[in-house]
């Protein structure tokens, strides 16, 4: 290692094991005495806050024991981004490190926020090995060489960046309560109304008295399977695909294109109020349902069902609203067949389903009330987006 003689005054180079350590205490989680496990799965991609967690009875295997204010570091499939400050002690996955920093050189107050900068991970993606599951060796990152700035400059760095993150976690603390008061109401509106005095018992529970319970086939025009073909990066007409489905709507993410004849086309055309289904996908994923709403001449592909209603009979917005509630998903899924690698539900079954429908009148007041808790949350959703890109600067101008 040398020293480079354009550094700022006090900046060093160094190596990343001169800095920080591999905190490398494996432990038996039956034997580990903690009440606290921490996976992959339970860390948020580009947030510090571990806010889900299992039990060590949950796993098997050999772990890795943390404590208080350790760094868990995500070393498989390090591309999501994963590091999280622990508030407690406990045991974490052995496809995660422990570090701790070496606070003569580095304060433990930024290493995780190195952590999450776009020069680590840039050099991350450089020493990374396999090619499904790309992975960090501690031996190798250890010997990576960072610039890494004085203690002083250090601790100012760490003062600007906790404050960004704090405000974050506030902002995402809201979102997880507007969740799940989203997930609340829906349940309640969808199951019993409002303030209906009167209910009666029904093979999906107890309903208002002068609701119906229906299947959801009587209720559609048309339940359609999208388009067999190869989606390319350009085209007549964009496709959307089953990551297009997120938190209840459609959204244009990650955009292909097809070509098609105008019968095709007019064919498998989407019209605003159309509810597309994820009829296959991995366990966790199958059964995601969305509404279309986007502008735009969009068809859909074959692994989702385009549903449309009769409004006659009830509005696109509360059947969608319905099959997104727990209850809904729960019936949804009853019907899954598992695959060798997949989980699917065919549009036959999920024609079976059984919705409460309540009048028209009862299904636009339900619709509005939760269209509004989704105007809340969506609102705390661009102030978080605002907030990360203001991190995401900072990290970018001072890390």
């Amino acid at each position: 290692m040398t020293q480079d003689s354009k550094l700022p005054d006090g900046w060093q180079i160094l190596c990343f094991d001169q800095f920080a350590e591999n905190i490398a205490e494996r432990v038996d989680p039956a034997e580990a005495d903690v009440e606290y496990y921490v996976g992959l799965e339970h860390l948020d991609p580009e947030s510090l806050k571990i806010r889900r967690w299992g039990t060590p009875n949950d796993v098997k295997g050999t772990k890795l024991r943390f404590h208080k204010g350790d760094i868990i570091f995500g070393r498989r499939r390090f591309y999501q981004r994963k590091v999280a400050v622990t508030e407690f002690d406990g045991i974490c996955s052995a496809h995660a490190m422990v570090l701790r920093a070496c606070e003569s050189m580095m304060l433990q107050d930024l290493l995780p926020f190195f952590l999450q900068s776009e020069t680590f991970f840039q050099r991350a993606m450089q020493i990374s090995v396999g090619s499904l599951s790309p992975t960090i060796n501690w031996r190798t990152l250890a010997q990576q060489e960072f610039t890494i700035p004085p203690l002083n400059e250090q601790r100012r760095i760490a003062e600007i960046l906790w404050a960004a993150e704090t405000a974050i976690a506030r902002f995402e603390d809201a979102l997880e309560q507007v969740r799940e008061l989203r997930r609340s109401t829906l349940t309640e509106l969808t199951t019993s109304g409002l303030a209906v005095s009167s209910h009666k018992p029904t093979k999906i529970g107890n309903i208002p008295s002068h609701w119906e319970v229906v299947k959801v086939g009587v209720l559609l025009e048309i339940c359609q399977y999208g388009l067999s073909i190869r989606a390319d990066d350009d085209g007549q007409y964009p496709i959307l695909r089953m990551m297009n489905i997120e938190d209840g709507v459609i959204v244009p993410n990650d955009i292909k294109y097809v070509n098609l004849s105008d019968e095709d086309f007019t064919a498998f055309q989407l019209e605003p109020g159309d509810i597309l289904f994820n009829r296959t996908n991995s366990a966790d994923l199958v059964g995601k349902i969305g509404i279309y709403r986007l502008d735009g001449d969009y068809v859909f592909a074959s692994y989702l069902v385009r549903l449309r209603v009769k409004r006659d009979l009830v509005l696109p917005e509360y059947l969608n609203y319905y099959l997104n509630s727990p209850l809904g998903q729960r019936r949804i899924l009853s019907y899954a067949t598992p695959g060798v690698s997949q989980t699917n539900i065919n549009a036959h079954n999920l024609q079976k389903v059984l919705v409460p429908l309540p009048p028209h009148d009862e299904q636009k007041e339900i619709v509005a009330i939760l269209e509004h808790v989704d105007t809340s949350k969506q609102s705390i959703l661009e102030q978080l987006k605002t907030l990360r890109d203001l991190k995401s600067g900072l990290l970018s101008d001072l890390v």
